[in-house]
């Protein structure tokens, strides 16, 4: 057979192919199934496990475990009390909860989803809560006690206690032995060497208010902060560096990340997504918002399926303010509680 280059054809093709490498992401994901979970109160909030194929959901005093693949409850966790965060040790078949009414930690077995243990916090209403794989170490970030108890994660042995002075948000960690959180009251991203136990920096986010969702992307060391002050940012984890700015609406409650897509994703109060794709280590891209429901804040990503999860409520009416209680919010009806499910 003979064949015949095709000048022409082949810048054609060739073209064509570069298109599809040049696209830029895009954020068309869209609500495919709302799951029904009903009960009272609120939520903050969620871990996916995308190995076990488990969605773990805070819901007041306990945790609601659903199937990422059929969408039903598989399981609860109880006596949670004040749910904050939930962490997982699959090295260690454990999970831990953080209860912020009574500043414990609740420990249970993932293979059973029973309680084998409770430790203590040293500070008040831990609220977000993290495991440090190559130390074997559990953190809590109390964030009313503005301090951080590290724990040995086999034993429960209180190990330290980082004074932070500040009101501590979500934090992330890169993998290999460092965390960073950022404080919302202080507007600064502290880094934590899991291993010596210490604050080894502070980075300012000014003229950047508020920073609450903190992600990162451990192969570029790069980090994503949503700011209540709306604003997205993108942080260099060594230098402190701010790399890049986007504005996003208000209300900013989480950060995610799929490292597949490249995208990061920040979760509003107001009903939406801001979505970054990282193009490359120093250039990143705005891509678009994508529409979800009023009070959907915080958020899980399941890295196989891409699939975005956030817990949603129906709102009732705004009571009156009190001394206690100047800025309420509105309460949750109940019975509707439910986890809303995007697909892209």
């Amino acid at each position: 057979m003979n064949f015949r280059f095709c000048p022409a054809s082949f810048v054609a093709a060739l073209g064509l192919a570069l298109s599809f490498v040049a696209a830029p992401a895009r954020a068309d994901y869209h609500i495919t199934s709302r799951i029904h979970v009903g009960g009272e109160g609120g939520w903050d909030y969620l871990e996916a496990d995308p190995i076990s194929r488990r969605l773990y959901v805070t819901h007041e005093t306990h945790v609601v475990v659903i199937d990422m693949d059929t969408l039903k409850i598989v399981g609860d966790i109880s006596d949670c009390l004040g749910m904050g965060g939930v962490a997982l040790a699959r090295d260690l078949n454990r999970g831990f909860t953080a209860n912020g009414k009574d500043d414990t930690v609740t420990v249970f077995a993932l293979d059973t989803l029973k309680e084998v243990a409770r430790w203590k916090a040293t500070g008040k209403r831990p609220n977000q809560i993290l495991y440090e794989p190559v130390t074997q170490r559990l953190f809590t970030f109390n964030s009313t006690g503005r301090n951080v108890t590290a724990f040995d994660a086999k034993t429960g042995e209180v190990l330290a206690t980082l004074e932070v002075d500040g009101r501590t948000e979500f934090p992330t960690t890169d993998g290999k032995g460092m965390i960073y959180d950022s404080l919302q009251d202080k507007a600064t991203v502290i880094a934590i060497d899991a291993k010596a136990l210490q604050v080894t920096a502070t980075y300012p986010l000014t003229p950047h208010a508020q920073p609450a969702g903190t992600i990162i992307d451990p192969a570029t060391r790069r980090i994503f902060i949503g700011c209540r002050s709306k604003s997205f940012l993108v942080l260099d984890a060594d230098s402190g560096k701010i790399l890049a700015t986007f504005p996003i609406s208000a209300g900013n409650d989480a950060a995610k990340f799929d490292p597949a897509l490249k995208l990061a994703f920040a979760s509003q109060g107001d009903g939406t997504i801001a979505v970054v794709h990282e193009d490359s280590a120093d250039k990143f891209t705005f891509v678009g918002t994508i529409k979800t429901e009023n009070g959907a804040r915080t958020m899980a990503v399941d890295t196989k399926t891409h699939r975005l999860f956030l817990p949603s409520v129906d709102l009732g009416p705004k009571p009156p303010p009190t001394k206690e209680n100047p800025n309420p919010r509105q309460p949750p009806v109940r019975d509707t509680f439910r986890v809303i499910v995007l697909d892209p």
